[in-house]
């Protein structure tokens, strides 16, 4: 189910808001659907109690001569009239048409007197029958089987055939003379249109908060991104400017941690950076001092392991300065050839008998740190030749990505210390031994330098022998702005 989420907090946010809105719309529309053939109904259903009823009193105050005179003057749609329709018979059962006759009947109850005995029943109402001329309406409409005017059997529930054109309310009322007039009142049916006005209203409010929803969680959201950004830059450069301390109060305390926090990183690394640096200078003068001192030996053989001795001393504390360097360059990044960076490394290989093969090419250079990048591809190199007896550097560019791979022709890593050499000092038995000379940092620094340029460095052991490097540097715009201005 997760896995069909958006992965953003924005979109979800979006997801959840929206979904609430279409389900609080839908909820309303049900309800108003429902509840609007009801009201309908029982607004049409009191203003024709109000009329039979008026109509009632009225026949019952004039003489049984007047009243088929009047009759016929008020016999029209929706309300039709007869005085000499058939008894009917009261209502039992509990169906939905008994419910709507006893509500009907009360509100009769509502204008009449209780000494006008009053039967009613529910209908089907059909379409009406064409009167004279082809108009709808005037005396001897709904004329036929069943129906008031006409001749056939009484008129009841079910005898009406069913359709969707409402129901009919019939009324048998008995005046004070004992005449019994019924009436035929025409209901209008739930209205089957759809009400596309408040269609229009709710889709105009759905889109008009969804527009506002969005600017929300824009609005709400945006600092989180800013937030991660600042985080994922902070590896590529620890002296990158602090965040902007504005906006709400959660905004400004998480913008002023993460300030402070990048603050004392990078303090810390120049500390330590200068404990370093300290510490190679003054270890430089009594290095020099014993390497004087091992040339007045007279034995050679002794003389040679003490030369030995101070070269691995003297080794280890610059490649421990190349690591803490590598954690605090503030070299300008630039536009690179990489080729040419790659061209100069083989020729420096190749000076001390090392075989480095170049396959491919970048289509661009790359924007990043000179001096670091080449460390970081030296280190590569070297660890290919040393270790591999010859170097095959092969260059991958997709536009979106430099891929530089380094395979040799070596022995290999075990499988389970393929991430464990790139830690510091971490050192491999057999070839990869200290005896090679090897200090268990040049991995590590080839790494911080990928990762301060927002790349990585993988290494994987070939099916056909020997280890493969891969250093992958994902281009920046800076990059796209240059091969544009390189190809204009």
């Amino acid at each position: 189910m997760t896995r069909w989420l958006p992965r953003s907090l924005f979109a979800r946010m979006v997801l959840v808001l929206l979904a609430g809105l279409l389900l609080a719309q839908l909820l309303s529309f049900m309800i108003y659907w429902r509840e609007r053939g009801e009201l309908a109904l029982r607004a049409s259903g009191m203003r024709s109690a109000q009329r039979i009823a008026d109509i009632v009193k009225l026949l019952d105050s004039i003489a049984p001569a007047e009243r088929a005179r009047i009759v016929k003057v008020l016999d029209a749609p929706p309300l039709r009239i007869s005085l000499d329709a058939p008894p009917l018979a009261p209502v039992s059962g509990a169906d939905e048409r008994a419910e709507h006759a006893a509500r009907f009947t009360a509100l009769l109850r509502r204008f009449l007197r209780e000494d006008h005995p009053l039967v009613v029943q529910v209908t089907d109402a059909p379409p009406w029958a064409p009167g004279p001329h082809g108009m709808m309406g005037g005396p001897g409409m709904m004329s036929g089987p069943g129906m008031m005017g006409g001749k056939g059997p009484p008129l009841g529930p079910g005898t009406l055939p069913p359709g969707r054109h409402g129901m009919s309310f019939v009324v048998q009322a008995r005046l004070a003379d004992g005449t019994r007039v019924t009436f035929d009142s025409r209901q209008p049916a739930e209205a089957s249109d759809w009400p596309y006005r408040l269609l229009i209203s709710l889709t105009v409010l759905l889109a008009a908060v969804i527009v506002v929803a969005l600017v929300a969680v824009r609005w709400v959201t945006r600092p989180l991104k800013t937030l991660a950004q600042a985080a994922d830059t902070l590896g590529e450069d620890i002296n990158r400017p602090p965040l902007d301390e504005r906006g709400p109060d959660e905004v400004r305390s998480a913008a002023r941690a993460f300030n402070l926090m990048q603050e004392r990183l990078a303090k810390f690394i120049r500390d330590r950076t200068r404990i370093f640096a300290a510490m190679s200078h003054d270890l430089k003068t009594p290095i020099t001092r014993m390497r004087l001192r091992a040339e007045l030996l007279g034995d050679p053989q002794l003389r040679a392991k003490f030369v030995k001795d101070l070269e691995e001393m003297e080794s280890l504390i610059g490649a421990t300065l190349d690591f803490m360097r590598g954690l605090d360059d503030r070299e300008a990044a630039q536009p690179l050839d990489i080729m040419a960076l790659l061209e100069s490394l083989q020729e420096d290989a190749r000076e001390v008998g090392g075989k480095v093969r170049i396959e491919g090419g970048a289509h661009a250079p790359f924007h990043g740190h000179a001096q670091a990048l080449k460390r970081c591809l030296g280190n590569l190199i070297h660890n290919a030749v040393k270790y591999g007896k010859a170097a095959t550097v092969s260059v991958e560019d997709t536009g979106a990505q430099l891929r530089i791979l380094v395979r040799d022709q070596g022995p290999g890593i075990p499988e389970a210390d393929l991430e464990r050499v790139f830690e510091p000092f971490h050192r491999l038995e057999g070839s990869r031994s200290r005896d090679t000379g090897g200090t268990g940092l040049g991995l590590s620094i080839a790494r911080n330098i990928a990762r301060a340029h927002g790349g990585e460095i993988v290494l994987r052991n070939l099916p056909a022998g020997g280890l493969e490097a891969t250093l992958s540097l994902p281009r920046r715009a800076a990059d796209v702005t240059t091969a544009g201005s390189a190809a204009s």
